[in-house]
């Protein structure tokens, strides 16, 4: 009986374990099944891309019906973004071909009008002395060629004045037969006319020694050239010497202008270009001249190069230090690939284009440009003539294949 019993127990065990086998085989075949199944479908709200849900729905902000978003199988490109034409309408999405066409190069900047340093004079006396009557009293004021700036007294210039007298006193003796060193008296006679030249004595001043044999003991100091003073440094008694600078008279027949290009323009500015400037001082009025320098260093800290603009100024409207609006014209350039200049997105590391695949279809692309003028962007990589690129609505088509781009990660 007892081994009976004990046959019986080990048969029921036996009839236990048996489905309790099945149970974990079934058990290991469900994550089986779960690894091979399809993922969850995305919505995204196409105005908010960080609205993203995994049914259909709309956006709890603007209420936009949710799209089903598409993730790309390029890994390498950007993702390629579907939209409806409803969608597209709600956005507002344009597009423009890109065309190949003559792309006039020019620059528009800003820049000063400087005085132009070849008609620019600095007057200083040529001896120490005293300044004894003043001209000029103020800056700003008009002078012109020859007009007397200020009178002074020099103890030099006087006694250059006295040897002239007693050279040309000998001279007269000499020519009544006292003297015989005729080739003497004519050296020194030229070398005193040559010292009261070099102390900037008028010739007309030397000529009336000539005749009145009397030295004067004021000279005046004259402006060599016409134009502005705008700068005097003296006053009447002050004491100069040949390093006061007295006066700084200016030319304003012609003007420079200064202007402060990027980098990227260095390929192409060169002398000569011809150059038009503008000021709201004098709405509807142009000035043309042309580049006349381009200075051989760039900035250290604002990474722009300067350049010297040459203009002239007809009755010098245009005033030293004023601010104008410059042109810098650099000629076509023939067969040149050109985009909207609203196409192109800016990030600050690349510049990026959406491009349009058709059928509701979008994709942004990396693009290298060139010269950007007059709305139009030169393009030199990235884009072929004919592409399709979206002018209005990119920035929400470019958010949401970055955003696809980072789902697409996650998911790998």
């Amino acid at each position: 009986m007892l081994a009976t019993a004990l046959a019986l127990t080990l048969l029921t065990a036996c009839d236990r374990d048996t489905p309790q086998l099945g149970n974990r085989a079934e058990a290991s075949t469900v994550p089986q099944a779960a690894a091979v199944a399809p993922p969850r479908r995305t919505f995204v709200c196409p105005m908010h891309p960080h609205i993203v849900q995994h049914g259909e729905g709309s956006c709890p902000i603007c209420g936009m019906d949710l799209v089903e978003k598409d993730l790309d199988d390029t890994p390498e490109e950007r993702p390629v973004v579907s939209l409806t034409p409803t969608v597209m309408q709600n956005m507002g999405v344009r597009t423009a071909p890109v065309v190949r066409d003559t792309f006039w190069k020019f620059i528009e900047t800003q820049g000063t009008v400087v005085a132009d340093d070849d008609r620019l004079v600095h007057v200083h006396p040529r001896t120490p002395g005293w300044i004894e009557t003043l001209y000029v009293r103020t800056d700003g004021e008009r002078v012109e060629r020859k007009d007397d700036l200020a009178d002074y007294f020099s103890p030099d210039v006087l006694w250059a004045q006295r040897e002239y007298i007693d050279t040309l006193a000998v001279d007269e003796l000499g020519s009544f037969g006292a003297l015989d060193d005729r080739g003497g008296t004519d050296f020194r006679r030229r070398a005193s006319v040559d010292m009261l030249r070099y102390f900037r004595v008028p010739n007309m001043d030397i000529m009336g020694l000539e005749r009145s044999m009397e030295p004067r003991s004021i000279v005046p100091i004259r402006a060599p050239q016409g134009g502005v003073v705008v700068a005097h440094n003296v006053r009447e008694g002050s004491f100069v010497t040949p390093a006061t600078p007295l006066f700084t008279i200016v030319d304003m027949s012609e003007v420079w202008v200064m202007v402060d290009l990027y980098e990227h323009h260095l390929a192409w500015v060169e002398p000569g270009l011809a150059a038009e400037i503008s000021t709201p001082a004098y709405p509807g009025r142009t000035w043309e001249g042309r580049v006349e320098f381009v200075y051989p260093s760039v900035h250290p800290v604002t990474r722009t190069l300067r350049a010297r603009l040459e203009f002239p100024n007809p009755g010098e409207a245009l005033k030293l230090n004023m601010f104008v609006e410059v042109k810098i014209y650099g000629g076509p350039q023939q067969d040149t690939l050109l985009l909207p200049r609203d196409a192109v997105i800016q990030t600050g590391e690349r510049s990026v284009a959406v491009k349009a695949l058709g059928d509701g279809r979008f994709q942004p692309v990396e693009v290298t440009t060139g010269m950007w003028r007059a709305g139009k962007v030169e393009i030199l990589s990235g884009l072929d003539e004919g592409d399709e690129v979206v002018v209005s609505g990119q920035f929400l088509i470019d958010s949401e294949s970055n955003l696809q781009a980072s789902l697409r990660r996650l998911e790998h």
